[in-house]
């Protein structure tokens, strides 16, 4: 990492605020910042989740704020601070670090978000405007690769995130239009069918989808919420970092859901 010059905290909210634009989105959970630290920024380090693996990374390498696709708080769940919540909360305050989340907002980023990302790595390339997105407000996004077969197309998502992955589908179908939304995404695989996809990448797969990838004939790959998330903090991390002239490092806390 390069010397360089700290921001405030409010500075580094504001880039990251005006990058995602977290008011368009209804989230399940609050995004920007988190947890409050130190007033000044140097060291900025983006991961996947706020897990306690990550924070002790984040220290180890000398952070002032860390900047996660996944949080600490989210609706719904219990506000006790207990158990893995005190400790995780324990170890930012201690260390006086600011925790930074953006959720739906990191997936959805045009250029950066976790989508557009990984889709520039499996090669596919999004279709123009609107027709570029789909589903619950339009997170997911809709565009072209063309593979020899849907057994091709779940090799290369394999040799490209470097795990292995679940295809439901003939395995010789051919495959042109790609809907991609990462993560938890199951829910998305109608609108993707809506939308004309011969082939849905997500994260994960729940028992229903496999029935409806086999009845409707849609391709589904399923690569792993973690896999197919590593991409985005990273990226929003290094460009905010870069405008601001702050040192950045991306942790990968290996993770195999």
């Amino acid at each position: 990492m390069n010397t360089s010059s700290p921001v405030t905290r409010q500075a580094l909210l504001g880039a990251l605020d005006g990058l995602l634009q977290p008011e368009q989105f209804r989230d399940y959970g609050p995004n920007g910042l988190q947890v409050e630290g130190c007033g000044e920024v140097t060291r900025l380090v983006s991961g996947v989740t706020a897990s306690l693996a990550l924070i002790d990374a984040a220290i180890a390498a000398g952070a002032d704020a860390i900047l996660v696709h996944h949080g600490l708080f989210w609706r719904g769940q219990d506000g006790r601070v207990t158990g893995w919540m005190k400790q995780r909360l324990s170890r930012l305050l201690a260390h006086d670090i600011n925790l930074y989340s953006y959720h739906l907002p990191l997936d959805a980023h045009p250029e950066l978000g976790n989508n557009a990302q990984l889709a520039q790595r499996l090669g596919v390339e999004r279709l123009a405007g609107e027709a570029g997105r789909f589903g619950e407000q339009s997170l997911g996004l809709l565009g072209e690769r063309r593979s020899g077969s849907a057994a091709e197309l779940a090799r290369h998502v394999e040799q490209t995130l470097g795990r292995s992955v679940t295809l439901v589908a003939e395995p010789d179908r051919a495959i042109e239009r790609v809907a991609l939304c990462t993560g938890g995404a199951q829910s998305y695989f109608e609108a993707a069918i809506a939308a004309g996809a011969d082939v849905f990448i997500t994260g994960e797969i729940s028992e229903p989808q496999a029935h409806y990838a086999r009845e409707c004939g849609v391709a589904y790959i399923a690569c792993g919420h973690h896999a197919s998330e590593r991409y985005g903090a990273q990226a929003v991390g290094a460009r905010v970092a870069a405008d601001l002239g702050l040192q950045h490092l991306f942790i990968d806390i290996d993770n195999p859901a």
